[in-house]
């Protein structure tokens, strides 16, 4: 369904739910923007505009509605998804279809339209996905090809073989020398990120709307010789549990294991950010001065900035020379936020 201005508007009269995250509303005459299920009372429909995202509309200059909080609940995945997705995870070889999430009482038209707004796919491919995802390491580990593909939910190897190829651009038995990176959607009061680890550690942390993140994807597959696909991964769980207790301002060091992609200087660089104490805010030439190099200043600036971990490895505690909040790849307001977090905790 094509989402055009009136539908949209109509929903947000409704209050309907379905519709969490597929767009925001803004109010020209108030300066506020909202979440479809917004209370407050409703403005006539050419005194709105609609986003696809709540960052489009922080960069238009609107402010989040202090009733419905679209900042905070804007990106809450639905408990009956959130439902879904540990079935799925807990059941690698079940496989969902339309009617069973109407025996269910879950529109099938609604998980569509989350999955494709969320994760560029059908929730059907999302599924299919992950399960593959599994396939790989088995066979990576020396399983029988068969086995797995039955074990998968597939009822027959040719059909495995052949959504395995589209996967992974290869047949499962001439995989062997190919790699995986896992990848995640997490969700955090400051927006979606996307994680990707290998079995060595987190590899990226970044906000889904970050411009280059489609320029990291594919650094870190040739980096790897890796396919990146929805998967588990030992080191996610660690990580949304220490991304929760830093945002509610309770960890000051990250411990969940690390695998940057850079180069030896780019390296270097980003561990003396992670040298950088919580709550603390230092100038690039403070970076450059503790490499032991004044003249690289800018070369430190430029390191920062393809920092691909944001918030474990802190970018975000450097600022300019003047003390101006330098261009950050998450935003000026993240960058603004999570010092303000830091500084409210740093005690």
């Amino acid at each position: 369904m094509n989402l055009t201005d009136e539908i949209m508007y109509q929903a947000s009269l409704d209050k309907n739910p379905e519709f969490l995250g597929v767009y925001w509303m803004a109010v020209k005459t108030t300066g506020i923007f909202c979440l479809p299920t917004c209370t407050a009372r409703k403005p006539k429909i050419e005194n709105v505009e609609f986003f696809q995202s709540s960052k489009e509309a922080l960069d238009k200059g609107f402010r989040p509605c202090k009733i419905c909080k679209p900042l905070e609940n804007s990106d809450s995945t639905p408990t009956e998804i959130q439902n879904l997705l540990k079935e799925i995870s807990e059941n690698p070889d079940l496989k969902l279809k339309d009617s069973d999430l109407v025996e269910r009482n879950i529109n099938p038209t609604r998980i569509r339209r989350w999955f494709l707004k969320n994760h560029g796919m059908t929730f059907h491919a999302f599924q299919n996905q992950l399960n593959l995802n599994k396939a790989f390491k088995k066979i990576q580990e020396g399983e029988n090809i068969m086995e797995t593909a039955y074990d998968s939910g597939f009822e027959s190897l040719s059909g495995f073989n052949e959504s395995f190829k589209k996967i992974f651009g290869n047949s499962p038995k001439n995989s062997k020398t190919q790699n995986i990176v896992d990848l995640k959607r997490i969700e955090t009061p400051l927006g979606i990120m996307y994680a990707a680890a290998t079995k060595d550690g987190i590899c990226m942390l970044e906000f889904a709307d970050r411009k280059s993140l489609e320029t990291e994807f594919l650094d870190l597959a040739k980096t790897f010789n890796a396919k990146i696909t929805i998967g588990e991964n030992e080191h996610f769980n660690l990580l949304e549990r220490e991304l929760k207790l830093y945002f509610e301002g309770n960890l000051k060091k990250f411990l969940v294991p690390l695998s940057p992609v850079g180069t030896e200087f780019q390296k270097s660089v980003w561990e003396i950010l992670r040298k950088i104490p919580f709550g603390e805010i230092w100038t690039y030439k403070k970076q450059a001065e503790t490499l032991g190099d004044l003249k690289k200043v800018r070369a430190v600036a430029n390191a920062n900035g393809l920092n691909k971990i944001s918030i474990i490895i802190p970018c975000h505690r450097v600022i300019g020379s003047n003390g101006t909040l330098t261009g950050y790849g998450g935003g000026i307001w993240r960058k603004q936020k999570l010092l303000e977090i830091e500084q409210a905790n740093k005690m």
